[in-house]
């Protein structure tokens, strides 16, 4: 359940129904579900079966090929900055979940961002249709008037600056906002994966439950069919345009969390006889199958609203927060019984968003416990260390909550967890254990685990299929790179040194696995090839005597390896 509360986050809802109208409708299912074959489940496996083997988080799970533990240590650097912004999103959830519930309180059932005539809106608020592209920041920052759905995102909620060099004051209700988040998070994530595993079977069964809701209301609104017809509508072209590829790569490798070191982490926690293999499947066909789910949702909606506008869906369709906070409110103004139904949803905004807040603190906490030597291990120090870990990233999160932090916000969303940083672990995940540990090494440690052998399709990825799909989306993000800017009321373009700084989020975590590699290989004596043979032999811990010596009783058969032996039997001597 934690994986799938992990696994099963914002951009499920938010981005891929949007990437799916975007590159053809229903044929982009192809690229997407060539893609998760061809890279995102074999990861997905790779990461949650290292785990179990291991029995660690993603820093020492890498012990299984040493010179290569800079690898964890980047997944450790990612999730820290996934933790620290992605926890704005449900702050803005919750403010507007507050918002909703006050305002139908205080005003008879109207939702604040439905009409003008409120202390934030400016002269220019109009609360009539606006014609085609109403929904865009970028169209209405043009246009002579502005949406009141708009206006209470910019003014109201961010109080948004005129860029990173004004970060103007704090905002005080979203400052209370991040408090109650990062309350909830540590009280669901202090005593372990034991406690974080009850709450998810609310926060992951949950955002089902509202999505079925919403999309039952969604299909009695007039013009819901259209919205579908535009979802999943083929064009067959679009099949030959690369970006098509590309962000079918991309949405499969963010939405399957791969690369932060959570599943190893997770995956640390199975008994060792847990069938791995059965469950990440099963994790992926939820995963995918949940992304397409929420686009009838979405796309129900977004018809209707198109509907009442008189407008094409083409023109209210939108992704990430713009759909979230913008165009997302604006329909559900628009429906009877408002207030409940944008309760309804900014509830499952906040569920779909805590229980990926929980596993990630889990996965970086469980990953810097592991490395903590016995004699400083005292009785409360997960207690201590997930709140020094909530304490130190809120402490980062307030840049985020002044009238600039949006600013600062996508600059951490650009850069420091971007499809570069992921598609850089991912190949160099399969690549280490395909081509240094060994595929059919690794196999045979599954098969001990779980009882049979895996599919042999699970190889070949690893060795060939998917770093290639990770090389060639990653060439394609550098040829593509375009420097960032965000369109809100005026297009701001980021300064150099603010580009810098992005780079510089993206680097740490890229440079840790050669820079570490290096370090090892230059510290340790002997020649060159007798240093890689050294730092290139598994470490394994004592949990692996029983399997990997004697094997265990009454399961399948220890593999084996005369070096695995000698390396096992040196570390517990």
């Amino acid at each position: 359940m934690s994986c799938v509360g992990f696994a099963v986050g914002l951009g499920n809802v938010w981005r891929f129904p949007y990437l799916c109208y975007r590159n053809g409708g229903g044929v982009f299912l192809i690229p997407y579900l060539l893609m998760a074959v061809l890279g995102g489940v074999p990861i997905f496996f790779l990461e949650i079966s290292l785990g179990q083997f291991m029995k660690a988080g993603s820093l020492s799970a890498w012990n299984i090929a040493p010179l290569f533990k800079g690898l964890g240590l980047a997944s450790l650097l990612i999730v820290f900055y996934c933790n620290t912004y992605y926890v704005l999103v449900l702050s803005w959830a919750l403010f507007y979940l507050g918002s909703a519930v006050a305002g139908a309180v205080a005003s008879g059932g109207d939702l604040p961002w439905a009409t003008c005539g409120h202390s934030w809106n400016s002269p220019a608020c109009h609360d009539g249709p606006l014609g085609n592209s109403s929904h865009s920041n970028s169209s209405q920052s043009d246009a002579p008037f502005r949406s009141p759905v708009l206006e209470f995102w910019e003014n109201r909620v961010l109080g948004l600056s005129g860029g990173l060099e004004e970060p103007g004051q704090l905002r005080g209700d979203l400052v209370l906002c991040l408090v109650v988040c990062w309350a909830l998070v540590y009280f669901c994530v202090w005593k372990g994966i034991r406690s974080a595993g009850k709450v998810v079977y609310v926060t992951a069964l949950l955002p089902y439950v509202v999505l079925l809701a919403l999309l039952v209301r969604g299909a009695m609104l007039p013009g819901a069919a259209t919205g579908v017809r535009f979802y999943l509508q083929p064009d067959w072209a679009q099949l030959a345009r690369p970006q098509v590829w590309i962000d079918a790569g991309t949405q499969i490798f963010f939405s399957y969390a791969i690369g932060l070191g959570a599943l190893t982490a997770l995956g640390s926690y199975n008994r060792f006889h847990n069938d791995c293999y059965r469950d990440s499947l099963l994790l992926a066909v939820i995963n995918s199958g949940t992304s397409f789910f929420a686009g009838f949702v979405v796309f129900c909606v977004l018809g209707f609203m198109a509907h009442e506008q008189g407008t094409d869906v083409g023109a209210v369709a939108d992704s990430g927060p713009g759909l979230a906070f913008i165009a997302y409110p604006r329909a559900v103004a628009l429906m009877p019984v408002a207030p409940l139904w944008a309760a309804l949803f900014f509830i499952m905004l906040l569920m779909l968003g805590l229980d990926s807040q929980f596993v990630g603190v889990e996965g970086f906490v469980t990953g810097i416990l592991d490395v903590v030597p016995p004699a400083y291990q005292f009785r409360f120090q997960r207690e201590v260390m997930v709140l020094l870990c909530c304490l130190v990233c809120f402490c980062i999160d307030l840049s985020m909550v002044t009238e600039g932090g949006m600013y600062v916000f996508q600059l951490f969303d650009y850069y420091s967890a971007s499809g570069t940083t992921l598609l850089w672990q991912a190949f160099w995940e399969s690549v280490i254990i395909a081509w240094v540990y060994g595929a059919d090494r690794f196999l045979d440690d599954v098969s001990c685990m779980i009882g049979y052998r895996p599919s042999r399709w699970m190889k070949w990825c690893w060795m060939v299929l998917t770093p290639l799909v990770c090389l060639g989306i990653f060439l394609f993000h550098a040829a593509s790179y375009r420097p960032l800017t965000y369109g809100g009321r005026h297009t701001y373009v980021y300064p150099w040194w603010a580009e810098a700084v992005g780079w510089g989020l993206t680097l740490s975590s890229v440079l840790c696995l050669p820079s570490a590699a290096l370090a090892q290989l230059l510290l340790q004596p002997g020649p060159l090839p007798q240093r890689w043979r050294r730092l290139t032999q598994p470490v394994f811990g004592l949990h692996h005597l029983e399997y990997k010596v004697r094997g265990a009783s009454g399961g399948p058969s220890p593999v084996e390896d005369g070096n695995t032996k000698a390396v096992i039997l040196e570390s517990i001597m």
